[in-house]
């Protein structure tokens, strides 16, 4: 007897039909996996055998042919382990056929029958949706699944309960989507930084307009503690920008752990040690990289420097067209990559040039070469350059009471409220036409930007970069037009120098 099921398989974060052809026929006991199986699909054979048996269901002695088609299209994962023992059972005659061909169907299964999650269930909702299909997936995946409009999710425990709700015996619950959480009080707050009246407007600035920065100084000055609190300042995001993020979060396998389906901008921050492949994205078998799982939200590099030299080179793409390619000789797939940048770094490989109290230990060259390991083209690409220098105890304590997180939340809500309005988007996403047309300058500001660009030597693309800078302080300002004070501020986070 033949049997069909329909399952997926992810590429990228794309999901695209796969069909399960389980074939049963008289001959000596074999079982077979063929389609281009990775180990872990190859594997599934002694999975579902024990699965099967362990479920209290029949296993047949007989030759067993499994073909996952479209058979050029390389499988991954352990996601076939349902589909393969349900077109087992339906070639069987355990199960109807009918209801098969009416469901999308991946989960992984356990040598006791139960149902173990899996990545990409809201990438395979997607595709159920698109076709007018049910999906059947491990409990553990249904709340994930569920939050794609227009599609019955149904979550199995076991493959015993997978069977009764195919087979009309004990229909599962349909699956109810669960209330985004807006977790931005989980953040620390802005509050509890005292003094760096400079650095706190640079970010404030930077996460208003969506722009790169870069922090400057010594140990202990507060660039992490400024860092970590950017996630509880920003809006929350859109339903449609939230699900761009979970779709890429999903395929990288990070929902199951994480939890609740979130609101709010993802915040990434490797250590210096990761390799190319995981910022960027990449490996044998493509995955995404932080630059990806940061989509929509903050990637912030702590002691910037120290990151390689050929993954800092890596980021100049995607920071530009928001987008990675990753090309491989079996295929080529594309991630989202719209991220924001915060950086922070040690003014030399000592961490105390500049500093008032400890000096420096460093001779001019090793600070040159240890700025040298940012290139031009890098830092040209960063739209905010601020200094944090270390403040004494003194200083700390007779500086007054720091703003706290909200209202700095509140200004931020209302300028990008505004850029809305105006162009549909944040002002860093700005650029030819539409940056000429949203920013305009009147003769003296512009003979102000023309004057400050011949000064710093700024690129065009740097030029670019204060226009966009100073349209975001004017609309912090709630202003409409951009006034020579705001593109002074703007030109003050394009210094010459980092240290």
């Amino acid at each position: 007897m033949l049997a069909r099921a329909r399952s997926v398989a992810l590429i990228g974060v794309d999901a695209v039909p796969v069909e399960v052809e389980v074939d049963v026929s008289p001959g000596l006991p074999a079982f077979t996996v063929v389609g281009l199986p990775d180990q872990a699909v190859s594997e599934a054979r002694e999975r579902v055998r024990a699965a099967v048996r362990n479920s209290g269901l029949p296993f047949p002695a007989a030759r067993i042919t499994v073909n996952l088609a479209p058979a050029d299209l390389r499988k991954e994962g352990p996601l076939y382990d349902l589909p393969i023992a349900l077109g087992l059972l339906a070639a069987q005659e355990l199960l109807p056929q009918e209801a098969l061909e009416e469901t999308i169907v991946a989960g992984e299964l356990a040598l006791d029958g139960s149902l173990r999650p899996i990545a990409g269930a809201v990438n395979l909702a997607l595709l159920a949706a698109g076709h007018d299909l049910e999906a059947l997936l491990p409990a553990g995946n249904a709340q994930e699944a569920a939050l794609i409009e227009d599609v019955s999710v149904f979550g199995a425990a076991t493959l015993r309960e997978a069977v009764a709700h195919l087979s009309g015996a004990a229909r599962l619950p349909l699956t109810q989507p669960e209330t985004p959480e807006d977790d931005a009080a989980l953040f620390p707050d802005l509050g509890d930084l005292k003094g760096q009246t400079a650095a706190r407007r640079a970010l404030e600035v930077a996460l208003a307009g969506g722009h790169n920065l870069l922090m400057v100084g010594s140990p202990g000055s507060g660039k992490t503690m400024l860092a970590r609190r950017a996630p509880g300042l920003l809006p929350p995001l859109t339903r449609a920008e939230a699900l761009e993020v979970t779709r890429i979060h999903s395929a990288a396998g990070l929902l199951t752990s994480r939890g609740k389906f979130s609101r709010h901008a993802p915040f990434r921050a490797p250590h210096h040690t990761v390799s190319d492949a995981g910022l960027i994205g990449g490996g044998s078998i493509p995955k995404p990289g932080e630059v990806s799982l940061a989509h929509r939200g903050l990637l912030f590099l702590d002691e910037f420097p120290e990151f390689s030299r050929k993954a800092l080179e890596t980021l100049r793409q995607p920071l530009e067209d928001g987008r990675v390619t990753i090309s491989r000789a079996r295929a080529t797939v594309e991630y989202p990559a719209r991220f924001q940048l915060l950086a922070a770094m040690n003014p030399c490989p000592c961490g105390h040039y500049g500093d008032p109290e400890k000096p420096c230990t460093c001779t001019p060259n090793e600070r040159t070469r240890y700025a040298a390991r940012l290139s031009g083209p890098l830092l040209d690409r960063l739209d905010l350059i601020v200094k944090v220098p270390r403040l004494t105890v003194d200083e700390l304590t007779r500086a007054p009471e720091p703003e706290t997180s909200a209202p700095v939340r509140e200004r931020i809500a209302a300028a990008r409220e505004r850029m809305l309005a105006r162009q549909g988007g944040r002002n860093s996403d700005l650029a030819g036409q539409a940056l000429r047309e949203h920013a305009p300058l009147a003769a003296g500001p512009l003979a102000f930007a023309q004057a400050a660009a011949r000064q710093l030597g700024l690129t065009g693309r740097g030029y670019d970069r204060v226009l966009r800078l100073a349209r975001t302080v004017a609309d912090l300002a709630g202003s409409d037009e951009i006034r020579e004070a705001h593109l002074a501020e703007a030109v003050t986070y394009r210094p010459r120098e980092l240290a």
